[in-house]
């Protein structure tokens, strides 16, 4: 067998952001350690990851596969052939590809996909972001060799202690800053100015949005500026709010330029979000999303703020508080200083190493 038959790996997730961005973290270190690895990256055709995935020079396969929603619908109907369908595609995937170890990075896509993939020998590594574990990874937990968590509180949830590593979330190796003025020379704004930047996550935040529109006009009389993802599914809701020192995306694929260019970030509390931001030490204010499981975010958030590492408003004072808030903390130098050396000590800069080390050693061990 090559050497390049045995560096063969499979990656299952996405939906959102934060599951799909560990993923490509761990599989760029895979390709520093063993440039000669094969990776392929199993996703579905509407979420991020068949956007994001090729443009990291990663092969992408999609399934059928969709998210079960609370109201009756269409997809809902169809949700168990759905199941059945992408079973089948990815057996068929797997038989095709021939992965030595499969890592599913959570969300429901990567539970058809890591399924074939064990069904078929391959060893499992499963990542879990969040403090509260998805249905997915513990529905997967007895097929895994290995857990790796980002937080301590998620141990309780798992069955099988032996499997967990507490590793914490891997960053991509592309996260870094760049000069700030450069970044603001990339979206025309003034460099003498306050910025904010705004991600309600990858698929928006209604709420944020809301709170913000509410706001602009007290933040422009303030001289602060704006960088606002809205979300696909809002974007024509604000696109209205685009003037000189507001520029309004639907979705931003440069996250190095927008980190770079500002003071202040306002985001939800996802795992993801907060490994990235204290990577790179940027002051936040959290506004965690209550629509998850076990407030997971919030619990994410408290402990941020009660170690004054990062500003927590809960969604329903959002409006009433926001502009307030960002207006007090952004022309707070010291403020500003003491959120980016707490929120550093948040960081774990060797999470994606360590996952694709063991990754690696798994499939040396078949």
């Amino acid at each position: 067998m090559s050497k390049t038959a045995i560096y063969r790996f499979l990656f299952a997730g996405g939906g959102t952001g934060g599951h799909l961005y560990p993923a490509l973290a761990v599989a760029q270190q895979i390709k520093v350690l063993k440039p000669e690895a094969e990776i392929l990256f199993v996703g579905t055709k509407k979420k991020i990851e068949a956007r994001v995935v090729p443009q990291y020079g990663f092969d992408f396969k999609s399934i059928w596969i969709s998210g079960f929603s609370r109201k009756l619908t269409l997809s809902n109907l169809l949700f168990p052939l759905k199941v059945v369908v992408s079973m089948i595609q990815s057996l068929l995937l797997v038989m095709k590809f021939k992965p030595r170890v499969a890592i599913g990075s959570g969300a429901y896509v990567s539970g058809p996909a890591i399924w074939a993939a064990s069904v078929l020998g391959s060893k499992i590594i499963l990542l879990e972001q969040n403090s509260y574990p998805g249905i997915t990874n513990r529905m997967l937990e007895k097929k895994a060799e290995e857990i790796h968590i980002t937080f301590e509180e998620s141990k309780k949830f798992f069955r099988n202690q032996n499997k967990l590593k507490l590793t914490g979330n891997p960053v991509r190796m592309n996260l870094a800053l760049i000069d700030k003025i450069e970044a603001l020379k990339n979206y025309r704004l003034d460099s003498k100015k306050k910025t904010v930047l705004v991600i309600g996550g990858s698929g928006g935040s209604k709420n944020i949005n809301e709170a913000v529109s509410n706001s602009v006009s007290e933040l422009l009389a303030d001289n602060i500026q704006l960088i606002w993802q809205t979300g696909q599914t809002y974007f024509d809701n604000y696109r209205k709010f685009e003037n000189e020192s507001v520029r309004v995306f639907p979705f931003i694929d440069d996250m190095t330029a927008a980190f770079s260019a500002c003071d202040l970030l306002i985001a939800r509390a996802g795992a993801t979000t907060i490994t990235e931001v204290s990577y790179l030490k940027i002051p936040v204010i959290f506004v965690p999303s209550s629509h998850v499981a076990a407030n997971h975010q919030y619990k994410n958030a408290k402990a941020i703020s009660d170690a004054s590492a990062g500003i927590l408003i809960e969604d329903k004072n959002l409006n009433s508080t926001l502009a307030d808030s960002i207006k007090k903390i952004i022309n707070d130098e010291k403020k500003l200083e003491q959120l980016r050396r707490n929120i550093a000590a948040f960081a774990k800069p060797e999470a994606a190493r360590i996952i694709a080390e063991d990754a690696i050693r798994l499939t040396e061990k078949l």
